[in-house]
């Protein structure tokens, strides 16, 4: 089974995939802003 987890609406959004319970793949926005704490809203 694959799970999308998805945490959007806190200062730092979140994604994770998860197959099997084996942790495929995450990521945070501030990995891409390269700043701690953005106050920007996830870009769509």
């Amino acid at each position: 089974m694959r799970l999308l987890g998805i945490s959007a609406f806190y200062h730092d959004s979140a994604a994770a995939l998860i197959e099997d319970g084996v942790v495929i793949a995450a990521a945070q926005e501030e990995r891409f802003t390269r700043k701690s704490y953005s106050k920007l809203s996830a870009s769509c």
